[in-house]
């Protein structure tokens, strides 16, 4: 049995016009002989109107019911669909989460798939050729209704692909790809045709919208290929899979970007053992991710210790180190939201020399302050003023050669 995964996002099943042009590929699909699993998001802007009736009822909505209430969105989206399919004959079925069962842990809201029952799967699709799936959800071990956060929609894609081992999960959404930066602030950013699971982690952690990240990791665990696609076209996109040796041809693959960051700057904290623990544990426990880490030399045994979180999470920030701030020793917490991150991605880095000094130089040419650097093998990051967050990617994509053809070859 050859199956293949289709997901389509919240544009692709916005209205009958769209969902129409979602059956024809599904359609060509089935011609080609495939059993086809479709998972799908809920409509477009449907999951934004049910928060907000959430919040007209509730201040704080429980997240066990909160995730009752999203769930509803691929469930209309499910059972519309699979009514489309009959209408022309198609042997259909629409699943929910829990149906199928997609089992997660308990953190509603942000669930983690733990396990998917594969024979079941296997034993429906026997009797049907097209499943609709609904993405974003799942439930625990109690039967509880969870969802697996914003793009949830992929994981549950990635994770069907890999648990049936689907030939190919293709990714259907409003872009034709994965390019080397934004097309909307850089024109000459091009389609890549096929990227490595690690660059495209990189990139999804960094600020692209095109994936998200947890599928990613979900793809390269099981080795998943990912097939990003538009909706509306029929032409290739970017294949996400396995590192090969073609893919270290290029220095650097994109330029990505995060505006959604904010730097926190402890002055004058006591340079001893256990103050970074002092300092980074309780973040840690109220679950706010910490990003870039940079500690300036010892004086008179006080330093300055400066790091990034997400913006949403700034006054939680402050006032968890304003509670620890005589324990440290800190003289002033300083704050600034209007940086952001740039960053240049490439396997292409663990065999080439200079990309740190070619991005540097871009950035000092433009005279773009650098704030803070967080380097891997595959990537650089730099923490500048956000309003030079543009120019910084034009910059670094003209720099590194993006806008021409890249030098990899195909297999």
């Amino acid at each position: 049995m050859r199956v293949l995964v289709q997901k389509y996002g919240g544009t692709s099943v916005a209205n009958l016009e769209c969902m129409n042009k979602v059956r024809e590929k599904v359609l060509i699909s089935l011609d080609k002989g495939y059993k086809v699993i479709v998972v799908l998001s809920a409509m477009s802007g449907e999951t934004n109107r049910l928060i907000d009736l959430a919040r007209q009822w509730s201040h704080r909505p429980d997240p066990c019911e909160m995730d009752v209430l999203l769930a509803t969105g691929e469930q209309t989206s499910v059972s519309l669909f699979a009514m489309l399919l009959k209408d022309c004959g198609v042997k259909a079925r629409s699943l929910l989460g829990f149906q199928v069962p997609i089992q997660t842990d308990k953190s509603f809201g942000k669930a983690r798939i733990l396990d998917i029952d594969n024979e079941r799967i296997e034993e429906i699709l026997e009797k049907y050729d097209v499943l609709v799936v609904a993405g974003f959800q799942g439930c625990d071990c109690s039967q509880r209704i969870t969802t697996l956060g914003r793009g949830g929609s992929d994981t549950s894609a990635v994770a069907l692909a890999a648990a049936i081992n689907a030939e190919t999960c293709e990714i259907y959404t409003d872009v034709d790809g994965v390019y080397t930066t934004d097309p909307n602030i850089c024109p000459q950013a091009r389609k890549i045709k096929k990227i490595a699971y690690d660059e495209m982690l990189e990139m999804a952690s960094m600020g692209a919208k095109v994936l998200q990240i947890r599928s990613v990791e979900f793809a390269k665990k099981y080795n998943v290929p990912i097939h990003v696609r538009s909706t509306f076209s029929d032409g290739p996109g970017t294949l996400v899979v396995q590192e090969d040796k073609s893919m270290e041809a290029a220095m650097v693959s994109g330029v990505a970007y995060d505006k959604d960051q904010a730097r926190i700057t402890l002055v004058g904290v006591y340079d001893e053992p256990g103050v970074a623990a002092k300092i980074f544990e309780p973040i840690s426990r109220a679950n706010i991710v910490v990003d870039m880490i940079v500690q300036n030399p010892s004086r008179e045994g006080k330093t300055d210790m400066t790091f990034t979180v997400p913006k949403g999470n700034v006054e939680d920030t402050l006032n968890i180190l304003k509670k620890a701030q005589a324990d440290i020793g800190a003289q002033a917490i300083l704050h600034d939201v209007d940086v952001a991150k740039v960053t240049v991605i490439g396997v292409g880095m663990r065999n080439h020399s200079g990309v740190a000094a070619i991005a540097f130089s871009a950035l000092k040419n433009e005279n773009i302050n650098i704030m803070i650097i967080s380097t891997s093998e595959i990537k650089i990051s730099c923490l500048i003023e956000e309003k030079y967050t543009e120019l910084a990617i034009r910059t670094l994509h003209e720099a590194f050669g993006l806008d021409q053809e890249a030098p990899r070859k195909e297999c």
